[in-house]
C-alpha cells in the first residue's frame, strides 16, 4: 500500500529560504508527483537571483523543504516580515 503524501507548496506560492535570504523571493513553478508508488514528489522554485532550485515537498519526508527552511510568505504575520528585504521583481 502506498504512504500517503502530504504536500507543503502549489504553484503560484511565493516563498523564500530562511537560510538563504540573499536568493530572495521565489515563486513555484512547477510541482511534480510520481505515479510510482513510493516516488518523489518536488516542487521547482524560481528565485529572484535567477536560478531555479529543486525541493521535495512531501510533509512526511524528512527531507522536505519545509524542514530545511522554505517558508511560504503568505503566511508570514507583519511581525515577522521585519528584516527581510527583498530585491523587486521585474
Amino acid at each position: 500500500m502506498e504512504r500517503e503524501r502530504f504536500l507543503y507548496l502549489k504553484v503560484g506560492d511565493r516563498v523564500y529560504h530562511k537560510k538563504f535570504l540573499r536568493w530572495g523571493m521565489g515563486v513555484v513553478e512547477e510541482e511534480r508527483i510520481s505515479d510510482v508508488p513510493g516516488g518523489f514528489c518536488y516542487v521547482r522554485i524560481n528565485f529572484q537571483d535567477g536560478k531555479i532550485r529543486a525541493f521535495d515537498n512531501n510533509l512526511r519526508s524528512g527531507n522536505c523543504c519545509y524542514y530545511s527552511g522554505i517558508e511560504k510568505m503568505d503566511e508570514l504575520l507583519p511581525e515577522q516580515t521585519r528584516g527581510l528585504s527583498f530585491k523587486a521583481i521585474g
